[in-house]
């Protein structure tokens, strides 16, 4: 007979004295909260298809960008159909997490995924490249609270014991959108137009409003607050903090995006822009110090030696993916000269090696209970492979560029186990389990914040190196429109005795982004060593033994 001190405690057994048998407690199992049969299938299904359709949408749009350049004529752009989406959805994430403390978890987590599907319906019928880059910011505001608006219901809807495997279940299908992206979106790029990438998203958007918008979803805490939600919205989100935040990185993106492209660096807009973030960011940190508890970044959390590196560790790893994601795809297409589905299948080497170490470090993880190490070799395999992309040109082997992919494959699915588990676990363990929604979500947000940062400083630097290489390996070009021209266009624009040049020029300018990914992939190497030497299984154990 199992007994929790919790289901105890919330009903009392009364036994009388001549009563021998022992009192009988309530199974987990048999909360009148949990769903159960056809309603737990659909809750599962809905979530694990809004989680698929997150990570098909971050994967799908890569192999399309270059064609997307060449037709809007916006090379610039590139950063923005990235840092757009991710800088939106990460200064909304902290906040997230009060919204579905405040209302109902299943209109809630509705209400960010139709904002999300607004998002790909205005990118799917985009007339400029502004109007796109303005839809993927919309779809950003609303990703910033599926991932954890799921697992809030997941809490709800299950006990436990079962969460992992149901977990596990809604991250296999969402894996799926991650691997099978970039060759659906190189094949309706090809043969379609690149803006079914987008349009694709709204079928299966209608599919999943229907298995939930009819089906019970409990919340996992239930407010005992009799004052409606709304009466009290402005003093409990730091709305102030949110706005300080916004402001400051938008700007940081602006001066970073302008720099050297639409103005020079020494001109006074982006003298002005970089000096008003920094301005705002010291107003923000002066303000969430004010807020101290209430804050919506409390600081208390961020001096916390496990949670800051976990939130370094994020960052870097996902700058460096949101890097490769990118910039690979323009190699193939542009240096190398293939279509938009042929690019997509020369991705595979990463992500299925990223995959099969992914699985197999979970595994051993779970025997052995440390993830340390994982975290440790995932970021030597990405330094050196980063290293050897550098190398990349236009006659680079077959062989070659496939094996460099498959170690930086390797190593981002060693330190996937990381990024995605254990700080979780970590952060659980540092601190007490009122916060753990908040320090979860700060990590998220840096997550998706670092993605737009290095995703916006590997477009600053592309772009300063074309300009650069052009006139050194094509002097009789003119690199203005060789960059108007797109990533796949200008080679309608360039005489063939030029082309050769212009290409190693881009090849040269990619190689420098690479650099990038390497300093990132050192962040990763000495911030991994922050989360701590724990053995997870500790925990598992102590939960077993209280248990019974």
């Amino acid at each position: 007979m199992i007994y929790s001190p919790a289901l105890l405690s919330r009903t009392p057994i009364q036994s009388s004295p001549n009563e021998t048998k022992p009192p009988q407690s309530i199974k987990p199992d048999e909360d009148p909260q949990w769903i159960k049969g056809i309603t737990l299938v659909m809750v599962i299904t809905g979530i694990a298809l809004v989680v698929f359709l997150m990570l098909l949408d971050m994967s799908i749009v890569s192999t399309a960008i270059p064609k997307i350049t060449s037709e809007f004529h916006a090379l610039d752009d590139i950063a923005w159909y990235g840092s757009a989406y991710t800088i939106s959805s990460a200064c909304l994430q902290p906040l997230t997490g009060k919204f579905y403390a405040l209302f109902s978890s299943k209109w809630t987590f509705l209400t960010f995924f139709a904002v999300f599907e607004l998002g790909s319906l205005l990118c799917g019928i985009a007339i400029s490249s502004k109007m796109l880059i303005i839809g993927r910011a919309v779809a950003g505001l609303g990703s910033s609270g599926l991932m954890n608006g799921g697992l809030i219901i997941l809490a709800g809807a299950v006990p436990m014991q079962k969460r992992p495997f149901m977990l596990g279940i809604i991250m296999g299908v969402g894996q799926l959108g991650l691997v099978s992206g970039p060759v659906v979106g190189g094949a309706l790029t090809t043969y379609a137009t690149w803006r079914w990438c987008f349009y694709l998203n709204l079928p299966i958007g209608a599919a999943v409003g229907v298995l939930l918008l009819f089906t019970r979803i409990p919340s996992p805490k239930p407010s005992s607050n009799t004052t409606p939600p709304l009466q009290t919205l402005h003093q409990t989100l730091d709305l102030l903090g949110f706005a300080l935040f916004a402001g400051a990185s938008i700007q940081l993106l602006l001066a970073l995006q302008y720099g050297g492209t639409t103005y020079p660096w020494s001109s006074a807009t982006v003298i002005g822009l970089f000096i008003g973030s920094a301005a705002t960011y010291t107003l923000f940190i002066t303000w969430e110090h004010r807020m101290k508890n209430d804050a919506m970044i409390p600081g208390y959390l961020v001096k916390n030696r496990i949670i800051s590196s976990s939130c370094v560790l994020s960052a870097g790893t996902f700058g460096m993916t949101m890097l490769l994601s990118y910039y690979l795809p323009v190699y193939f297409q542009s240096v190398r000269g293939r279509s938009a589905l042929v690019s997509g299948v020369d991705l595979l080497p990463n992500i299925l090696c990223q995959l099969v170490i992914a699985v197999l470090s979970g595994v051993l993880t779970s025997k052995t209970g440390y993830y340390l190490p994982w975290a440790v070799l995932g970021g030597m395999l990405n330094s050196v492979g980063n290293g050897l992309l550098s190398t990349l040109s236009p006659t680079t082997a077959v062989r070659d560029w496939a094996g460099f992919q498959a170690l930086v494959g390797f190593g981002k699915g060693a330190v996937a186990q990381v990024v995605c588990l254990s700080p979780m676990i970590a952060i659980q363990n540092a601190v007490a389990p009122e916060e753990v929604a908040t320090a979860m979500a700060l990590m998220t947000c840096s997550q998706t914040f670092g993605g737009a940062i290095f995703l916006a400083l590997g477009e600053v630097v592309f772009a300063r190196a074309l300009r650069g290489e052009i006139p050194r390996y094509a002097p009789d070009v003119n690199s203005d429109t060789v960059i108007a021209a797109g990533a796949t266009g200008f080679r309608e624009v360039v005489a063939r005795k030029d082309l050769l040049g212009v290409l190693e020029a881009y090849a040269k300018s990619i190689d420098q982004v690479f650099y990038v990914g390497v300093g990132l992939c050192l962040v990763q190497f000495i911030a991994a060593w922050g989360v701590g030497w724990r053995d997870v299984r500790d925990k598992k154990n102590k939960e077993k033994e209280e248990s019974v």
